[in-house]
C-alpha cells in the first residue's frame, strides 16, 4: 500500500509539506514552553516569533491559541471570538494552537491539540479523531459530494457521543482550499488573513461559483459536489462539556483514477498520527 513515507512527492507538493512540518514543529516547540499564566495573546505571539525567526513572512491567517472551554467554541457566535484573548492557561487546562503560514510561497494550515499537564477527556477526543481521518480519505476516494461527506462526519461525532464544533467557524466549514501565494516584499492582513492569501481564495469562490464547486467544504449546499482536486486543509473538530479537540493537515485530491492516488493525506508523520500509531504499538 503506498503511504505518505513511500509516495514519491511532486516539487510543489513537496514544498507543502515543508511548510506544513515547520508549523507543527512550531506548535510542538510553543506548547512545550507553556506555563500557567501565559495568555492566549502570549501563545500566538510566541508562535508568529517562532516562525519568522525561521523565514515566515506572510501568512494565510495569523496564529490562533484557545484556552479551556475556549477549545471547544463555548459561546462563539460572531468571528472576533476566535481571536486570542487575555484567557490565562492554568494546570490541567485543555489548549489548541491554530496556524496558517506561508514559506517560499507555499500554505499550510494546522491545529494541534495538548494540555498542560495532561487531560484524559481532551486525550480521549484526540484519540477518537482518528476514525475521522479514516472516513474522510475513505469517502474522499469514494467521489462522494462533499456536502455529504460532512453530514457523515457529523453522524460518526453523535455516535461518538460529541458535538461538531467545526460548525462554528464561518460558514460551517470543515475544510478550505490552500494553494500557492505569491511572495510580495510586504503582505498586508485584513481581520488576521494574509491579503494574497485571501486574493486566491475568493479567486476560486468566484471560479467555482462559475463552475459549480466551492473552495469552503461545508454543510450547505454550494458544496454539494464531488472533491475537487487540489489541496485542501481538513480540521474535524469535537467538542464535549467545555473541552475541545481537532487536528488540521492537508489533503491532496487528484484526478486519477487509481484510489490511492486519487486522494492522499500529504503527511503521515503528524504528531496526532505518530501519537496514535504509538497507542497501537502500546496495547500489542
Amino acid at each position: 500500500m503506498t503511504t505518505a513515507e513511500t509516495r514519491e512527492l511532486s516539487s510543489d507538493l513537496r514544498g507543502f509539506q515543508r511548510v506544513q512540518r515547520l508549523a507543527y514543529e512550531c506548535a510542538q516547540e510553543v506548547a512545550a514552553r507553556l506555563e500557567p499564566g501565559v495568555t492566549e495573546r502570549e501563545a500566538a505571539r510566541m508562535q508568529r516569533e517562532w516562525l519568522r525567526a525561521r523565514g515566515v513572512r506572510d501568512w494565510f491567517h495569523l496564529p490562533f491559541a484557545w484556552f479551556g472551554d475556549r477549545t471547544a467554541f463555548v459561546g462563539f457566535r460572531v468571528p472576533l471570538q476566535f481571536f486570542p484573548t487575555d484567557r490565562r492557561l492554568e494546570p490541567g487546562m485543555p489548549f489548541i494552537l491554530d496556524m496558517a503560514p506561508v514559506f517560499e510561497g507555499f500554505t499550510a494550515d494546522i491545529g494541534y491539540s495538548g494540555a498542560l499537564g495532561g487531560h484524559p477527556l481532551q486525550e480521549k477526543l484526540i484519540n477518537d479523531l482518528e476514525v475521522h481521518r479514516e472516513l474522510i480519505l475513505g469517502e474522499v476516494r469514494e467521489r462522494r459530494p462533499l456536502r455529504e461527506i460532512y453530514r457523515d462526519v457529523d453522524r460518526l461525532m453523535v455516535l461518538q457521543g460529541y458535538a461538531n464544533r467545526h460548525r462554528a467557524y464561518p460558514f460551517g466549514v470543515i475544510a478550505h482550499k490552500v494553494d500557492r501565494v505569491r511572495e510580495r516584499r510586504w503582505s498586508p492582513r485584513l481581520f488576521g488573513f494574509g491579503a494574497q492569501a485571501l486574493k486566491g481564495l475568493a479567486s476560486d469562490a468566484l471560479h467555482g461559483h462559475r463552475e459549480g464547486w466551492s473552495p469552503l467544504w461545508s454543510p450547505y449546499r454550494f458544496s454539494d459536489h464531488p472533491p475537487r482536486p487540489g489541496l485542501w486543509a481538513v480540521e474535524p473538530h469535537l467538542g464535549f462539556r467545555g473541552t475541545g479537540a481537532k487536528f488540521e493537515e492537508i489533503l491532496v485530491v487528484t484526478d486519477s483514477r487509481d484510489p490511492e492516488e486519487s486522494a492522499f493525506w500529504l503527511d503521515d508523520d503528524l504528531p496526532h498520527v505518530r501519537r496514535w500509531a504509538q497507542g497501537k504499538a502500546e496495547e500489542k
